[in-house]
């Protein structure tokens, strides 16, 4: 399948933004960048699903552990990710890696439950990826992960000031641009963080929903049906 022009300029611009974010002095002890090593599998990601326009964009934070940090897609829940996106590009992970954190690729057993959410959700409600990426694109607003010492994981809100509003402005920047490229009419962003960052970014629409996470009480109680109420009160579904 050629990649469309589309596609090219989302490539571009989150190739800017990991590069931009990657300089950054954010003295964190761990960093890590989906984007370097599992590459290939978001350029797959754009290539076939990134063919504006998409009336929702669809916004999370940042790479977790078991979802974006193995697979290079937002919420990317490594089984999904294969069996309902059908994404297969090769995943070489970095030498340096903290060692409660193994990135293990499309090797990894551990699901993730956000990802599970999520994409369980999309294609309950739209079977196919087709249909789905025809109403919607999904992508995070900041492409780094972060790990404390101890390799807990760290939110980018969680950062040291400095280093949260430098990092802020490029991941800002970013999403304004790939929802005027999406020529998306609403965001629906994944979290407080997201939301925030769609309202600084755009003059968009902004629907905020709880995020998936297990960490999140709220998502704890019926999320599926929750958010699904939601968008069909917002006239999204």
């Amino acid at each position: 399948m050629p990649i469309t022009t589309a596609a090219e300029d989302l490539l571009a611009i989150a190739r800017a933004c990991r590069a931009a974010c990657e300089r950054l002095p954010l003295h964190v002890p761990w960093i890590y960048s989906p984007w370097q090593y599992a590459w290939p599998v978001f350029v797959q990601y754009a290539q076939r699903y990134f063919r504006p326009p998409h009336r929702m964009l669809w916004v999370g934070m940042n790479p977790g552990p078991f979802g974006m940090v193995q697979s290079g897609i937002p919420f990317g829940d490594v089984a999904l990710v294969r069996s309902w996106l059908q994404l297969d590009a090769p995943i070489v992970p970095p030498a340096q890696q903290h060692p409660r954190r193994p990135i293990v690729g499309w090797s990894c057993a551990r699901r993730e439950v956000s990802g599970q959410r999520l994409w369980g959700l999309l294609s309950s409600r739209y079977r196919t990826p087709q249909a789905c990426f025809a109403e919607l694109f999904v992508i995070n607003w900041c492409p780094l992960a972060f790990l404390d010492a101890a390799g807990r994981n760290l939110t980018p809100d969680r950062l040291p000031m400095p280093a949260r509003q430098a990092l802020g402005e490029i991941c800002d920047r970013f999403l304004a641009a790939v929802a005027s490229l999406a020529e998306s009419s609403c965001i629906v962003a994944l979290g407080a963080v997201a939301a925030a960052a769609a309202r600084r970014a755009t003059a968009l629409p902004v629907l905020e929903l709880p995020h998936p996470s297990p960490a999140n009480p709220r998502a704890q109680r019926g999320w599926t049906q929750l958010v699904s109420t939601r968008l069909h009160d917002a006239g999204l579904w």
